[in-house]
């Protein structure tokens, strides 16, 4: 946990709780995953091992809000519209408060993101 706070304390103190706040449910939804911040990347990685290839999910902080990113973003379903980017197979949801972090949509997403991932 000291290696996740020195990694976000370089974020404001309303980014780091929606950080921590999707953290928390990433642990909830996806149990026994591998967490992994990675300040080179500048992102927590969520994941069965260590490997691109192993990873489900990112919390990617930024400025003014929080990305939580999907590996296999483009094959997940999105019927409430929430996923955005452009990238070949990756996607995102952009939340930029601590209320949006309770939308019960993300836990919806990061089960979808896990089941596809173990499938």
């Amino acid at each position: 946990m000291d290696n996740l706070n020195g990694f976000l304390a370089q974020y404001s103190p309303e980014v780091q709780a929606i950080a921590l706040k999707i953290r928390d449910l990433i642990l909830e939804v996806l149990p026994g995953t591998i967490e992994q911040p990675d300040a080179t990347s500048k992102i927590i990685a969520y994941g069965d091992d260590r490997t691109y290839k192993g990873l489900i999910c990112a919390i990617a902080p930024q400025n003014d809000c929080v990305n939580l990113m999907f590996s296999r973003g483009t094959e997940l379903p999105d019927r409430s519209g929430l996923l955005e980017g452009t990238g070949r197979r990756a996607r995102h949801i952009k939340i930029k408060t601590l209320a949006e972090a309770d939308n019960p949509e993300i836990a919806k997403f990061l089960a979808s993101a896990g089941k596809l991932h173990r499938s």
